[in-house]
């Protein structure tokens, strides 16, 4: 038996199909070390907890942490990240799609001074739309935030104590964790798996959600979206000086033709203009509404109860 505590970190929400499988499947690939296993139920309205409070009666190293409602995955994440005690602490969702086997290869890396282990999908088992957003969503925010993400990982990782301490103690309410695990710039490895179809149930990661959690990162971690807008505004200037420009040469030299009616252009031009505003007014407000939520420093979660904690 390994000298160090090992924490498995799971956020729930309604993973009644999947909880059983997944506790046989955990228990076993980490059967030789010491470990706890910590449930981060997220305010789940089907049986979940009710079979997590079952499997917890009969194994004592399984601890649950319930909220009194639904507050997102990241803040179930970092509930987890405050409770666990271990020396390393990996995280890993209910649906098994991500294979708990490989816990132990990830665990070897970090035995030998690796700080950070991703788990990094190789090939995966999902719709070509999954797969197509999935890709995009990636690269796209390597290309505007300041903080390169490894590409092609998710929540699945280990992460050394040291690391875990330091996300406890940042301040920001609003977290993007798996951003922050790459800003605290840590000896980081990975490991390359294939990734399967959801167990049961559907997933909790819809395309809006998807879409709000790349601008959650994007605005967390860069402000070239600002600064594109700026340069959007510039261009719209230069666009609008030329065509006031057009339009006086028009009038003093073809003063026959200046009163020709032109809608289509005068149509075109005000949806541009409009568009741009809107967008730029857009960005900026995402950017107030996140300083907004920071100044009202609430709690990211509340807890309702626990079992074995």
């Amino acid at each position: 038996m390994n000298k160090f505590l090992l924490s498995i970190i799971v956020p729930v929400h309604n993973e009644e199909k999947n909880i059983p499988i997944l506790v046989e499947r955990l228990s076993k690939a980490v059967q030789n070390y010491t470990y706890e296993i910590l449930f981060i139920d997220d305010g789940s309205t089907d049986s979940t907890l009710s079979i997590l409070k079952n499997s917890a009666a009969t194994n004592k190293l399984l601890k649950i942490y319930s909220f009194t409602r639904n507050f997102g995955h990241q803040n179930a994440l970092f509930c987890g990240y405050q409770k666990a005690k271990g020396d390393c602490v990996i995280s890993i969702d209910a649906d098994l799609q991500d294979p708990p086997e490989i816990i132990p290869t990830m665990v070897k890396k970090w035995e030998k001074g690796t700080q950070i282990v991703y788990a990094r999908r190789q090939k995966r088992k999902d719709s070509p739309f999954k797969k197509l957003t999935a890709y995009i969503f990636y690269r796209f925010l390597n290309i505007l935030s300041d903080v390169r993400i490894p590409t092609d990982v998710g929540d699945f990782r280990l992460l050394d104590k040291t690391v875990v301490t330091y996300i406890k103690n940042l301040p920001e309410h609003n977290k993007y964790i798996r951003g922050l695990v790459s800003w605290g710039g840590f000896s980081w490895d990975q490991v390359e798996y294939n990734r399967d179809e959801r167990f049961a149930g559907t997933t909790h990661y819809t395309f809006s959600k998807m879409l709000n959690l790349a601008l959650d990162g994007l605005i967390s971690f860069s402000i070239k979206p600002l600064r594109v807008a700026m340069y959007i505004g510039f261009v719209t200037a230069m666009l609008g000086i030329l065509g006031i420009t057009y339009a006086l040469y028009r009038r003093i030299f073809l003063p026959h033709e200046f009163w020709i009616t032109g809608w289509t252009t005068l149509f075109i031009a005000v949806l541009f203009m409009g568009g741009i505003q809107l967008i730029t007014i857009g960005i900026i407000g995402e950017y107030i509404g996140k300083t907004y939520q920071e100044s009202q420093n609430r709690p990211p979660y509340l807890l309702k109860e626990t079992t074995n904690a």
